[in-house]
């Protein structure tokens, strides 16, 4: 809908663009009498007339192209057109004035009634284009309300994490030992066995040889001589 109303601005943008440039060409009397134009009378306001209409039609290409100013740019320019048209056809048809020959008139009213047609097509356009920005901005605003719930109920839904120690070969948790220990009944401690002291033990080599030793210390020893 809204490249439609964009559509139709560029239209008339070049419509207002051609009507300047007519306006702006006041002074060349012989191109009003080929066209069977009434030439504006004085001269200044055709040539002021045309720069306005040149102004006009810049607005509505940057309204084309710019989407915060289509919609009341097409509005606006809708209603001066129908009313433009409307106000020829009046003066054309009811007044007879000014006085035209047969092409003019017809080239006149030709005029009018296109500018009616576009005018309301572009304020019906802007209508349709500004109920459905609003339909959605309205759709929009229970959306951005709930977000802050969801992300609270969200954050409140989260699980807690909670940091596990590593055990490692033949070891048990904390939990564990304190568990098991807790759960095993406690007994009075019992006496130690005395350990065994290890004797030596001599063999029967050993003996024979003390028993060699002691007999050699005991022999007589020889005199000395001098």
């Amino acid at each position: 809908m809204k490249a439609l109303l964009r559509v139709v601005l560029i239209v008339d943008a070049l419509m207002l663009l051609g009507f300047g440039v007519l306006f702006l060409l006041t002074p060349w009397a012989s191109l009003f009498d080929a066209l069977q134009l009434v030439q504006p009378q004085p001269v200044l306001v055709g040539l002021v007339l045309g720069v306005v209409l040149m102004g006009l039609a810049w607005l509505a290409v940057r309204a084309a192209f710019d989407g915060a100013m289509t919609v009341p740019v097409g509005r606006v320019a809708g209603h001066i057109n129908w009313i433009c048209g409307v106000l020829m056809l009046v003066w054309l048809i009811g007044f007879h004035n000014p006085q035209l020959t047969g092409f003019g008139q017809l080239t006149a009213g030709g005029i009018g009634a296109w500018l009616i047609v576009i005018g309301f097509g572009g304020v019906r356009l802007a209508g349709a284009v500004r109920r459905r920005e609003k339909a959605q901005a309205a759709g929009a605003k229970p959306i951005r309300r709930d977000a802050p719930l969801a992300t609270q109920n969200e954050s409140r839904s989260e699980p807690v994490v909670t940091r596990s120690v590593p055990l490692f070969a033949g070891a048990t948790s904390p939990a564990t030992t304190t568990s098991t220990a807790a759960d095993t009944p406690t007994s009075p401690p019992q006496p130690e066995a005395p350990v065994p002291v290890a004797t030596p033990r001599t063999t029967s080599a050993d003996e024979a040889r003390l028993s060699a030793r002691d007999e050699t210390a005991n022999a007589p020893r020889p005199p000395l001589h001098g």
